[in-house]
């Protein structure tokens, strides 16, 4: 009966040996998984963020009637992540430098679709020639924080 208490104790200890040797590896390889973003980083998923906010929900506003309540309320959510994300691209990076100018571009395209919902004008000519602009400075901002 000792002899099975012995063994059952060494089992015991080896068993809590190897869990904390395991939990203490995960804990020292923490540190170096956990990456921090750059300032240019940040900036341009923020902006990629409202571009891809207003491409996926501009639909709603494609035919007239338009349900203007909606319509502000969306306009409004756009016009913070714009503003949010070009405080973040307040950097010296060329990263930050393109994706401030693709979001002062696509603020621009904000407020002429604005207008023409507003007034009942049709949408500019060139909006999707525009935003395609947007997005490859979006791009190249991307390609550049790299």
């Amino acid at each position: 009966m000792q002899l099975s208490t012995l063994v059952k104790a060494a089992i015991l200890v080896a068993v809590v040996f190897f869990a904390w040797k395991w939990w203490s590896g995960r804990q020292a390889q923490a540190p170096a998984t956990q990456q921090t973003t750059s300032p240019a980083v940040n900036c341009v998923s923020t902006a990629r963020g409202a571009s891809e906010y207003w491409g996926s929900n501009l639909h709603a506003f494609a035919n007239p009637p338009y349900n203007m309540d909606a319509w502000s309320e969306f306009k409004s959510h756009v016009d913070e992540q714009i503003s949010r994300a070009q405080s973040k691209c307040d950097c010296s990076d060329d990263a930050c430098a393109k994706a401030k100018q693709a979001m002062g571009e696509l603020g621009a395209l904000v407020g002429e679709m604005d207008s023409a919902i507003r007034s009942g004008s049709p949408p500019p000519s060139d909006a999707v020639q525009r935003q395609e602009r947007i997005d490859d400075a979006l791009n190249a901002a991307g390609d550049a924080a790299k």
